[in-house]
């Protein structure tokens, strides 16, 4: 054995569900608030000005945690679904999330800013998120760069490091958090996803192609995906497969990537409980953090 081996924490023993389809995971204490943990502030600001989807209306709220320090420049971290998200009684707690894990020096002092997807006002179709989500092309990691982040920048100290700029989704955002870092690695290398929806891109999945055609960007990927997610026993648009297969091109393509497979079907539930491990993972520093990436 070795000294590594030796030292490393064991995992609890916890028996395998037989019901792969009805599996509920239970929140850890990362994603509860603690008394002697400060909570963040956060600023809910409306956007409809937007250039890149005309058009559109959308709430976004900045988190900032009690970490922040105007004279030390904070990460970023940017959650697709904002309130879905950022909702302390749902299942994922963004908010909470980012308190303790900053609180204890665990990752980075990080604010998170929870990005609503835009509604048409009085379109036919009123919901523009699979419109903003799914897209294979650069106009979300655009609406982000040029119209969100300086939201968040007009009113507080971000660092420029691209290693502490993320983007994190489920589903659909998802992909449009893999697409924004693949599109824009110079400003968003640090990517959360999931049970990511890239078997209903339109033209498909793109990337177990295009990955190991591409040279390598410098991207960490955290995803997660689900034994009974859609369609995952079909031959085609099967999310459960597209989510190994854009796994396994990233591994063989030498990216730093990891993938946690659980039971469950299309819900944020299993995604939300492993946030705090997620972010951990993608923000982390010191030994094996970095990679020497060919062609960053």
């Amino acid at each position: 054995m070795s000294p590594s081996e030796a030292a490393a924490a064991p995992v609890p023993y916890r028996p395998l569900p037989v019901d792969l389809s009805g599996v509920r995971y239970a929140h850890g204490p990362d994603s509860e608030p603690h008394p002697d943990v400060p909570a963040g502030t956060t600023v809910e600001l409306d956007w409809s000005s937007s250039t890149v989807y005309p058009g559109t209306s959308r709430t976004v709220w900045i988190h900032v945690p009690a970490c922040y320090d105007p004279a030390r420049p904070a990460a970023l971290m940017v959650f697709n679904d904002g309130w879905w998200y950022l909702d302390p009684a749902g299942e994922v707690r963004g908010g909470v999330v980012l308190d303790n894990l900053t609180h204890r020096g665990e990752i980075p002092c990080t604010i998170g800013v929870f990005v609503d997807p835009g509604v048409v006002v009085g379109g036919a179709q009123p919901k523009n998120r699979n419109v903003e989500y799914d897209a294979f092309d650069d106009r979300y990691a655009t609406f982000l760069l040029d119209e969100i982040v300086p939201l968040v920048t007009a009113r507080y100290s971000v660092t420029d490091d691209p290693e502490l700029w993320g983007v994190c989704g489920g589903s659909s955002g998802g992909d449009a958090a893999f697409t924004a870092a693949w599109m824009r690695p110079d400003r968003f290398r640090r990517v959360v996803g999931f049970l990511s929806s890239f078997a209903q891109m339109p033209g498909g999945n793109p990337y177990p192609d295009l990955v190991p055609r591409t040279a390598r960007k410098p991207l960490r990927v955290f995803l997660q995906a689900a034994h009974r997610d859609l369609n995952w026993d079909a031959p085609t648009r099967n999310w459960f497969a597209e989510n190994l297969r854009t796994t396994a091109a990233l591994a063989e393509a030498g990216y730093d990537v990891r993938l946690v497979v659980g039971d469950g079907g299309h819900s944020v539930n299993h995604g939300g409980v492993l946030l705090p491990d997620a972010l951990r993972w993608v923000l982390r520093s010191g030994a094996g953090a970095q990679r020497v990436v060919a062609g960053s």
